[in-house]
C-alpha cells in the first residue's frame, strides 16, 4: 500500500524535456568535408620538400599568424557592424510601431491622417446609405433549400466493436484493469466537452476505468453544475459498453487508501497536447503501481494526431455517448419544433446565428464601434472592473484599429444582417439567435430587425416557466443554443470559439461531410463596411462570392499534419467518425424513445 508521501512525489509531475543536444546529425554534430568536390577518394595531400630551409618555415609561420589574425579581425568587424545595425534596427521597430499608432490608433484624427482602410467602424452609415437600395432590391432570394451545393461521396465502413488497450500491446501484459482514471474537466459546455471526449480515449489507451468526469467550478461561467445535470449518465455508460468501462464512482477500498481525500490521489499536470506515448510512457507506468490517478486539470491534454483506435473512441464519445439530459432534450426538442412551425414560409428551414456581441467580448476585443466616447468610457471601467489591470500594463499597446483590420473584433448584429441580405436571404427568412445578452441590445438589434423581422431567441420560443429550470446555469442554457443551431439549415458563426467549432465539425457529422456553416472573412467584410462609394450590387456580388466560399470550405477535410485548432477532430470529423454515421441520421430525436 502506498503512503500519502509517496503519493505527492516529484516523479508524478511531469516536465517536458527541451534537450536539443542530439540535434542535427550524428557524430555529436561534427561533419567531415573534403576538398575535391565530393569525390569518393580524395588526392592524397602533397610530399613535404626535402630541402625545408628555415625561412620557408618562417613563412608558413607568418602566413598562419596572419591568417588567425584576419579571421579575428572579420569577427571583430561583423560584431561591430551587427551592434551599430542593431540600433537601427531597434529604431525602425519603434518607427513601424509609432506609425501604426498614428495610422491606425485614435490619433490618425489628430494628426490629420486618412485612416488604414478597414480599421474604423463605419458600417452604421453604410447601411444607411445602401438601406433604400436594400429595400428596393427585387431580385429572387435565395431558396434555403439550395444554398449549398457541393457534396462528398459517402464510404461507409464498418466500426471496431473492442477495446482499443490490445493494439498498444496492454491486454497482453494484464488481461485486466490498469487501474482507475479521474480528470476534472475546466470551462465552459463545449471546453467541458472536449475534456470528456480527451477522457473517454485516454482510459481507451491506458485499458483504464473511467470515472465519471468532475466538472472544475469556474469563475466565468459560474455554473455549479455536475456531469448528469448536462448529459444523461446511463446513456454514457451503456453506449461505452464494450470500449470502455465507465463507473460513477471511485471505489471505497480506494477511496479509504486516499482518506476520502482526491488531492492524496496521484495527480498529474499533463502538458497540452500531450501525444499518446507521453502517456503510455509516464503515466501508465503509475497507473498500474497506484491502481488510481487524477489528471487536472484536463483540457487540450491530448494530441490531435494520434492511432485511428484513439480516434474512434473520441468520436464514439462526442457523437453517440454525450446525450444532453431528459431535461434540456426535451425543452431544446420543443424550441427546434417550434422553429421549424416558424418557418413555415421557407419549408420549415431556418438560418442560426451565434451571435458574440455581449458586453465582456466588446469589452475583452478592445474594439470601437459607434458609441464615441461615452462607449470607450464605458469599455474601460468593465475591463477594469473585470480585468483589473491587464490592459493597463506598459507592455500591452491597445490598437482597436488594427484589431478590426485583422479580423478580430466581433461582428455585430447590423453587420451579420447586411451581410446575409447581401448573401440573398430575403426578410421572409425566419433567424434563431444564439446568444447571451447583446450589449445595448435594443440599439444594436434594431437595425437587424428590420433587416430581418423573424428573429427569434430561446427566450422568446420558451415560456418563463419553461426556462426557469435553467436560470442561472450557463452551460444548460448554452446547450439549448447548441441544439437549435445543431438542425438548423444555415449555421453562422461570427467570433470563433468551443462552441461554433464543435457545432460545425457536429454539423458534418450530420449532414454527410458538410458544416452548412457561414464563417465570414471578417478580414474582407471591414473593408467593405468602410467603402462610402459601394453600391448594393456591388456589395451583393462580393457577399454571393463569400457565400459560395463558404460552401466549398464546407466539406474540405483537412489533412492532420501537426497539432491545432484546424485539424481538430471535433471540428473535422471525417473521415475517422464515418463508420459511426447512419443513413437518415438528421431526423430529429433528442430524449430517450420509449421502451
Amino acid at each position: 500500500m502506498a503512503t500519502n508521501k509517496n503519493m505527492k512525489a516529484k516523479p508524478y509531475y511531469h516536465q517536458q524535456n527541451t534537450n536539443c543536444a542530439a540535434s542535427g546529425g550524428g557524430g555529436g554534430g561534427y561533419s567531415s568535408e573534403s576538398s575535391n568536390g565530393g569525390s569518393n577518394s580524395p588526392s592524397p595531400p602533397p610530399s613535404p620538400r626535402r630541402h625545408a630551409s628555415i625561412s620557408h618555415s618562417r613563412r608558413r609561420l607568418r602566413t598562419k599568424s596572419f591568417s588567425f589574425f584576419r579571421r579575428d579581425s572579420f569577427a571583430l568587424t561583423v560584431s561591430f557592424i551587427f551592434r551599430r545595425n542593431l540600433r537601427y534596427l531597434v529604431l525602425l521597430c519603434l518607427l513601424y510601431v509609432s506609425g501604426l499608432i498614428m495610422c491606425v490608433g485614435p490619433f490618425a484624427g489628430l494628426v490629420g491622417h486618412t485612416p488604414v482602410p478597414g480599421s474604423v467602424y463605419r458600417s452604421h452609415e453604410i447601411f444607411g446609405k445602401l438601406w433604400d437600395q436594400i429595400q428596393s432590391d427585387n431580385s429572387s432570394a435565395i431558396d434555403l433549400s439550395s444554398v449549398w451545393k457541393y457534396k462528398r461521396l459517402k464510404v461507409q465502413k464498418p466500426c471496431l466493436n473492442s477495446t482499443v488497450g490490445r493494439y498498444f500491446g496492454i491486454e497482453k501484459e494484464s488481461p485486466g484493469p490498469s487501474g482507475f482514471l479521474i480528470v476534472e474537466a475546466n470551462g465552459g459546455l463545449n471546453q467541458q466537452r472536449s475534456a470528456i471526449c480527451n477522457a473517454v480515449a485516454v482510459a481507451g489507451l491506458l485499458n483504464a476505468i473511467l470515472v465519471i468526469p468532475r466538472f472544475e467550478f469556474n469563475s466565468v461561467w459560474k455554473d455549479p453544475s455536475e456531469f448528469g445535470d448536462i448529459y444523461d449518465e446511463d446513456h454514457f455508460v451503456a453506449t461505452l459498453d464494450g470500449y470502455i468501462k465507465v463507473v460513477r464512482e471511485l471505489p471505497d477500498l480506494l477511496l479509504e487508501r486516499n482518506d476520502y481525500n482526491m488531492t492524496n490521489i496521484p495527480t498529474f499536470r499533463v502538458h497540452a497536447w500531450a501525444p499518446a506515448s507521453y502517456y503510455m510512457g509516464e503515466v501508465y507506468p503509475v497507473l498500474r503501481e497506484q491502481g488510481v490517478i487524477r489528471i487536472a486539470p484536463f483540457a487540450n491534454r491530448l494530441a490531435m494526431n494520434v492511432p485511428p483506435h484513439i480516434q474512434l473512441l473520441r468520436c464514439m464519445a462526442n457523437y453517440k455517448a454525450l446525450r444532453f439530459s431528459d431535461p434540456i432534450s426535451t425543452l431544446a426538442e420543443k424550441l427546434v419544433k417550434r422553429m421549424i412551425e416558424k418557418s413555415s414560409g421557407t419549408g420549415g428551414k431556418y438560418v442560426s446565428i451565434h451571435l458574440r456581441f455581449e458586453e465582456d467580448m466588446v469589452a475583452f476585443s478592445c474594439c470601437l464601434y459607434d458609441g464615441g466616447k461615452a462607449e470607450k468610457l464605458e469599455m474601460d471601467m468593465f475591463r477594469e472592473k473585470w480585468w483589473k489591470g491587464k490592459f493597463k500594463r506598459k507592455d500591452r499597446v491597445i490598437l482597436p484599429g488594427l484589431n478590426r483590420i485583422n479580423g478580430k473584433c466581433p461582428l455585430t448584429p447590423l453587420e451579420v444582417g447586411m451581410m446575409l441580405r447581401g448573401m440573398g436571404f430575403d426578410n421572409n427568412t425566419s433567424i434563431y439567435l444564439a446568444s447571451g445578452k447583446i450589449y445595448q441590445a435594443e440599439r444594436h438589434l434594431a437595425s437587424l430587425l428590420k433587416m430581418f423581422p423573424l428573429v427569434y431567441t430561446k427566450e422568446s420560443l420558451a415560456t418563463p416557466d419553461e426556462l426557469a429550470p435553467f436560470e442561472g446555469y450557463s452551460s444548460r442554457l448554452a446547450a439549448l443554443d447548441y441544439t437549435v443551431c445543431l438542425f438548423s439549415e444555415v449555421f453562422v458563426t461570427t467570433h470563433g470559439g468551443n462552441f461554433p467549432h464543435f457545432l460545425m465539425g457536429h454539423r458534418r457529422f450530420l449532414f454527410d461531410g458538410h458544416s452548412k456553416t457561414i464563417n465570414p472573412d471578417k478580414r474582407k467584410l471591414v473593408l467593405l463596411f468602410q467603402d462610402m462609394n459601394i453600391s448594393w450590387v456591388t456589395f451583393k456580388d462580393q457577399m454571393e462570392i463569400m457565400l459560395s466560399e463558404n460552401d466549398r470550405k464546407g466539406i474540405m477535410v483537412p489533412r492532420v499534419r501537426k497539432i491545432n485548432r484546424k485539424t481538430s477532430i471535433y471540428t473535422y470529423p471525417l473521415p475517422e467518425c464515418r463508420c459511426l454515421q447512419q443513413s437518415h441520421n438528421t431526423t430529429l430525436q433528442l430524449t430517450q424513445p420509449a421502451r
